[in-house]
């Protein structure tokens, strides 16, 4: 092979390994094409907002009252059932329900053997987004006068833990947004009196729990 062959492709070797392949590129003559991910279309299969109950159309949230006492409460979209016709022009209906387990006896134990829990009070706020200010929905109410007469109560609530079930409220409905939204943040507060230990009146500690919910809305 021709002696000046040989020493340019041992300089091109030496200046890749040195410098890099896109430098050579530029110091032959070739032009260098720097390339950077498309950042529309990778957030083009990311949601507006990031919600399962938007993607499931039901969730299902928890939280703990005292150990191995859970109180849930579960959501689930009514009318529409369809959570892609959740959008800000119209009516949007859910249903949800409050409840508790106490796991340290098993789910079919007597009530005396479980720590009774009371529910006197359910507040729901909401907050927009992006704006992050309030939104137009608001629900109160104590939960003894959305359930028959004859259901377990006290001056301390509603009982959630009776034969009878806890709370149910199958339809509330959450009306026209602003345009421009595209999620509302649901805040369910509990005011609820949980039993220390079972068939103990005088083991009752009150306390405030908070869950949110997370809602993607879609222009309409």
């Amino acid at each position: 092979m021709n002696r000046r062959i040989l020493a340019a492709t041992a300089l091109l070797a030496a200046a890749l390994a040195a410098t890099g392949c896109s430098q050579i590129v530029a110091a032959i003559g070739a032009p260098v094409v720097e390339r950077t991910p498309d950042a529309a279309a990778v957030d083009a299969t990311a949601p507006a907002f990031d919600s399962a109950f938007t993607q499931d159309g039901s969730v299902s949230l928890a939280v703990d009252v005292a150990d191995d006492l859970e109180v849930r409460v579960d959501v689930w979209a009514a009318d529409p059932k369809r959570t892609q016709e959740w959008t800000t022009a119209s009516d949007k209906t859910f249903g949800f329900a409050v409840n508790v387990s106490d796991y340290r006896v098993p789910e079919k134990a007597v009530l005396e053997q479980k720590r009774r829990v009371y529910l006197s009070q359910v507040s729901i706020s909401s907050t927009l987004s992006p704006s992050q200010t309030p939104a137009p929905f608001q629900f109160t109410a104590d939960p003894r006068t959305l359930v028959p007469t004859d259901t377990l109560r006290s001056d301390r609530g509603l009982l959630l833990n009776s034969f009878q079930g806890g709370l149910l409220v199958p339809e509330t409905v959450i009306g026209q947004l602003p345009e421009g939204t595209t999620g509302l943040t649901l805040d369910f507060a509990l005011t609820l009196s949980a039993e220390g230990a079972a068939n103990d009146d005088a083991s009752f500690l009150e306390q405030t729990v908070h869950l949110t919910l997370p809602i993607e809305i879609f222009a309409g």
